[in-house]
C-alpha cells in the first residue's frame, strides 16, 4: 500500500467534503500540521467540525480555516490566543463543544480503539455536565463521555518510516497520537522520512497501522509565545 505522497494537497486527494469532522494534533501552535491545514484551506471545503484542542492564532494553525470561515464547529478545550475564534463564537457564528483537555484527549483515544463513551468524574457538577447522562460508582457520581470518531486525522511528527512508524519531538507529541488514532483516514505530515529499520522499535510513539499517508516538507514551527530571559 501507498504511504508516502509528495504533497499536502496530494495526501488530501479524495478525502476533502462539506460537512466533515476533523481530527486534528497539537498545542497552541506546537507539534500543529501546518502544511495539511494549509492544503485544507486551500481546497475550500465548508461547514467543517474540527476536534482540536484550540484553534491557533489569528493567522496560522486552524486559524486560517476560521479567517475563511470553513470551520462551522469546534470541540476544544480553550480559546487560546485566537482573537477571530473569540470573536466567531461570542457572535454566535461559530459552534463551540468545550470538553476539559483531559476528556478531549480520552474521547480522541476511545473512538481510536473502537470504545463508544466512557464515564468520568470530571466535569460534573458544571455546565460541562448538562444533558449528559450521571452514573454512580462507589458513592461517587461519574458523566458519560463519547468517544469521537473523526472522518479524518490531520497529525505533524518529526521522524516516520515509509510505513508510518512514527516519533514524535518532545512536546510536539502532545495531541497528536489521540488524534491520530481516531480518524477514518490519518495523514501525518512529518520533517523527515526514513526506510524501515531505521528507528528504534522501542523508541516509536504512534505505529504505523494507525497512519494511512505521509509526506515530508518544511515547516515554519513558529512560537505562539517566545519567553526568553533577559541576557
Amino acid at each position: 500500500m501507498k504511504k508516502v505522497y509528495g504533497s499536502a494537497a496530494e495526501a488530501l486527494d479524495g478525502l476533502l467534503f462539506d460537512g466533515m469532522t476533523i481530527a486534528a494534533g497539537g498545542f497552541g501552535l506546537c507539534g500543529i500540521p501546518e502544511l495539511l491545514l494549509q492544503a485544507i484551506k486551500e481546497a475550500g471545503n465548508k461547514d467543517l467540525t474540527f476536534a482540536s484542542n484550540n484553534a491557533g492564532v489569528d493567522d496560522f494553525g486552524i486559524g486560517i480555516l476560521l479567517q475563511t470561515k470553513q470551520v462551522k464547529k469546534m470541540i476544544s478545550s480553550y480559546v487560546g490566543e485566537n482573537a477571530e475564534f473569540m470573536r466567531q463564537y461570542l457572535s454566535g457564528e461559530l459552534e463551540l463543544e468545550f470538553n476539559p483537555q483531559g476528556t478531549l484527549a480520552e474521547r480522541m483515544r476511545a473512538g481510536g480503539c473502537g470504545i463508544p463513551g466512557f464515564y468520568t468524574k470530571t466535569g460534573v457538577g458544571t455546565q460541562i455536565a448538562e444533558g449528559k447522562e450521571h452514573k454512580e460508582f462507589d458513592g461517587e457520581t461519574y458523566i458519560l463521555e463519547r468517544g469521537i470518531f473523526a472522518d479524518l486525522s490531520i497529525v505533524k511528527a518529526w521522524k516516520a518510516d515509509t510505513t508510518g512508524n512514527c516519533i514524535f519531538r518532545k512536546t510536539a507529541r502532545n495531541f497528536n497520537p489521540p488524534a491520530a488514532m481516531c480518524g477514518k483516514t490519518c495523514i501525518m505530515e512529518v520533517e523527515e522520512i526514513v526506510e524501515p529499520g531505521a528507528l528504534d522499535p522501542d523508541n516509536i510513539h504512534l505505529p504505523g497501522i494507525y497512519v494511512h499517508r505521509l509526506i515530508q516538507g518544511e515547516h515554519e514551527k513558529r512560537i505562539e509565545q517566545r519567553t526568553v530571559r533577559e541576557a
